[in-house]
């Protein structure tokens, strides 16, 4: 990973911010037009895709006014910047995710214990509307998903739309031909089952960096050796790795210097980080110096 990597995911802010402006607006057009319809027909599954259509439009509304505040530079309040409001974003977003699979959950074996009549050429209509606006809403923030777990998990709950939009179009198309009424429960089981999938697999990754743990392709040993592996250095230890956000890498740690080699010490350092960095794209290091005749006794290599 290159140094520089954590800059792109800011490039082309503002239209970025357009799109999902745009995105927020259509998905509360179409919210209501699904409660409405929802209603009318009296489908639960088009009144789950309406509550995610909903929370779409409320987890765009975070994601943006996360990146506004992820630009800003640090300060004297927030020295590391403000680039983890999107993980807080995208916390908030995948919670409120779990939250609506599980009580589509609920009402969805509610329904199947006590069905109900439901129109199912209304829910056609309307998923299909639904379809187009999750689609086009999805393919608004794409792009953007692919560097930012803020706006992916944003993205998510578009697509889960597109998923509950097509099974509401089938169960409607079920209701229809065979008078099956209890296929758009069974669907919203289907839609609840999905964005729970989605939301459980996003959310570890975004807890993990609130928690300050290592990046998960990179083992703490692997640094230490590559460390070590420098001429001069006879040991690191101390060392703490973290991710600041989904593409900045931090570590801080000491290093031993080598019996003799104390003259060459800062040339030992620039060595070390020039390394690190080269090989597992860490490009904020910040290392003390020990020599090798009053190193920490006892040391962990990592942590203290």
């Amino acid at each position: 990973m290159p140094h520089g990597h954590h800059h792109h995911h800011h490039h082309d802010a503002e239209g970025g911010d357009g799109k999902l402006a745009a995105a927020v607006g259509v998905n509360m057009l179409l919210t209501v037009a699904q409660v409405i319809g929802g209603i009318v027909s009296g489908s639960l599954a088009m009144i789950a895709d309406a509550l995610h259509n909903f929370s779409d439009a409320a987890s765009l509304v975070i994601a943006a006014a996360a990146r506004r505040i992820a630009r800003r530079p640090a300060d004297d309040d927030m020295t590391f910047g403000y680039a983890r409001a999107e993980l807080v974003a995208a916390l908030i977003n995948l919670t409120t995710l779990i939250v609506i699979g599980l009580y589509l959950l609920y009402e969805a074996v509610f329904r199947l214990i006590e069905p109900e009549p439901v129109t199912g050429w209304l829910i056609i209509v309307i998923a299909a509307v639904a379809l187009a606006v999750d689609l086009a809403t999805a393919a608004l923030t794409w792009a953007m998903s692919k560097d930012s777990v803020n706006i992916r998990a944003a993205f998510l709950h578009n697509l889960a739309d597109a998923m509950g939009s097509l099974a509401v179009i089938v169960a409607g198309l079920l209701i229809m031909w065979f008078d099956w009424m209890w296929v758009d429960p069974v669907a919203t089981l289907g839609i609840a089952g999905y964005i729970l999938w989605m939301a459980f697999t996003e959310i570890g990754g975004v807890i993990r960096i609130l928690m300050l743990g290592s990046p998960p392709d990179l083992a703490p040993d692997h640094v230490i050796a590559t460390a070590e592996a420098v001429p001069g250095v006879k040991g690191m230890h101390h060392a703490h790795l973290w991710q600041l956000d989904e593409h900045r890498r931090m570590l801080e740690a000491h290093i031993v210097i080598a019996a003799g080699e104390w003259g060459e010490a800062d040339a030992i350092k620039q060595a070390v980080k020039a390394e690190i960095e080269g090989v597992h794209g860490i490009g904020h290091v910040t290392l003390e110096m020990e020599c090798a005749g009053h190193e920490c006794p006892h040391a962990r290599a990592v942590g203290h």
